[in-house]
């Protein structure tokens, strides 16, 4: 039993330590939200909680703005797509609001800044 909860601890503690390297880590005390390697996932709530919606390369276009559903926003991310991917404040991918890019190596952000709104998946 004790090598069960060991390996099911192993992927979370590998992505965190990849987040701290990237300097976008949770506090100790929030636990990783589950998204699947190659995917973009936002969760409606801070901490990974709430709806989570899931994107992956094969159903979005690279460098172009993929707006969040109407009236849908998020407050949590995490970035396994293997490729830059900016998230914006604005529906549009405006650059007159808030903006940030995050790494794909395995980018995970308890608490945006800002309400994302949109998002831009970038070549490597």
């Amino acid at each position: 039993m004790a090598v069960t909860a060991l390996t099911a601890l192993v992927p979370q503690a590998l992505a965190q330590d990849r987040s701290v390297a990237s300097g976008t880590h949770p506090a100790p005390d929030t636990r990783l939200g589950t998204c699947e390697a190659g995917r973009l996932c936002l969760w409606k709530k801070p901490d990974f909680a709430g709806a989570r919606q899931t994107y992956e390369l094969a159903t979005v276009d690279i460098e172009s703005c993929t707006p969040l559903p109407k009236g849908g926003d998020a407050q949590s991310l995490a970035n396994r797509t293997g490729r830059p991917v900016t998230t914006y404040q604005s529906a549009e991918c405006q650059e007159t609001g808030e903006f940030e890019t995050y790494p794909g190596g395995g980018t995970w952000v308890p608490r945006s800044p800002y309400q994302v709104r949109a998002f831009k998946i970038w070549e490597n």
